[in-house]
């Protein structure tokens, strides 16, 4: 029947998804104004005005001085209607070829292009906050990589029980000037968002190999060292390898290096080409590549269409247990990539 009414009414589909993707970022943010709200979704103030009237007309809403907010009946149309959005959108569909092709444990696709549409990165958030909170089961030491996908996710991570001896470190040092994007600020925001604690850990990426190894017989590091041993959750995201040896202001010579040797991806200070292999790694303390195979729960967050080679070039060799949260930009563009693989190799 949903099939015979989305060739009749296509528009339908759209109309419904988008309205429940206002419904959800209401619940996850809200009470919200209406422009911040308009802003989130990616939608002018009078198309949000309208689907706001609307939500409220159907009691799925409630509308107060200090912005909207989810009613009960809002929140259990959200929960009925997900795994059929998923399914309507073809998300689901999409998500389980991209973990076959790709060998992992799960694949979460959400609506929207991060390269193009400012919502799906707010989406992207929401979605790896819902994978963390329902994943973590009795996982103690968390850590965290910086960047701005990872900075979008705690704040749609709320308290919950049994965290106060949860700890969240930074997987490595940080990159680029924005002292927000840095992993030990991220840490910070994930233990304030969950209510657990987390431990700060500051290391220059331009040591040379000499003091590199001189640092790390420092206590801090000997201590840190200890928790990547013993950690049970990275959350992770994904670069482009020419952007990412941009942010740490790499030199000519070396982005010359990475191109040569087909640098698609970055993850965790190690670049890797189209086929998965490492073509250069930073000399630093951190999550190594040796770690994550015994770490239980490793959640990717990456997404983008411009994204979709370097999230391949970092799963060509991820663990299993791997969970990649992305967008359908990504997906869609790996899936091409995927394809035109295979027919090359036929």
């Amino acid at each position: 029947m949903l099939d015979a009414q989305r060739k009749l009414v296509p528009e339908m589909m759209e109309l419904m998804q988008q309205r429940y993707r206002v419904l959800k970022f209401i619940k996850m943010t809200g009470p919200i104004g209406r422009r911040p709200l308009g802003q989130i979704a990616g939608i002018s103030e009078r198309e949000t005005r309208t689907m706001m009237d609307i939500l409220r007309a159907q009691n799925l809403i409630r509308v107060a001085k200090e912005g909207a907010s989810i009613t009960t009946e809002g929140g259990t149309v959200l929960v009925e209607l997900e795994s059929a959005m998923e399914e309507w959108s073809g998300r689901t569909t999409i998500a389980k070829r991209l973990a076959e092709y790709l060998g992992i444990r799960t694949v979460k696709v959400i609506a929207g292009n991060c390269e193009t549409d400012a919502a799906a990165k707010n989406l992207l958030g929401i979605e790896a906050a819902k994978q963390f909170i329902t994943k973590i089961d009795d996982g103690k030491i968390v850590a965290v990589t910086g960047g701005s996908t990872m900075a979008s996710i705690p704040a749609n991570i709320d308290t919950f029980s049994e965290t106060d001896d949860m700890l969240f470190i930074a997987a490595r040092g940080g990159v680029g000037e924005d002292i927000g994007l840095q992993a030990n600020v991220i840490a910070a925001s994930f233990a304030e968002a969950s209510g657990g604690t987390y431990s700060t850990f500051y290391y220059p990426e331009s040591l040379s190999e000499e003091a590199h190894q001189a640092f790390r017989k420092e206590p801090s590091v000997l201590k840190m060292l200890h928790l990547y041993e013993t950690t049970d959750c990275v959350l992770h995201g994904i670069g482009d390898a020419q952007t990412m040896a941009e942010m740490r202001n790499s030199s000519v010579e070396e982005r010359q290096k990475l191109q040569d040797r087909g640098a698609k991806g970055e993850a965790f200070g190690y670049y890797f080409d189209a086929a998965g292999n490492i073509v250069h790694s930073l000399r630093t303390v951190g999550i190594q590549t040796s770690h994550l195979e015994r770490i239980p729960l490793i959640i990717s967050v990456a997404g983008g269409s411009n994204k979709a080679e370097a999230i391949m070039a970092y799963m060509a060799s991820a663990p299993k247990q791997t969970i990649l949260v992305t967008d359908e930009g990504a997906a869609n563009e790996m899936l091409k990539l995927l394809v035109a693989k295979e027919e090359n190799k036929d």
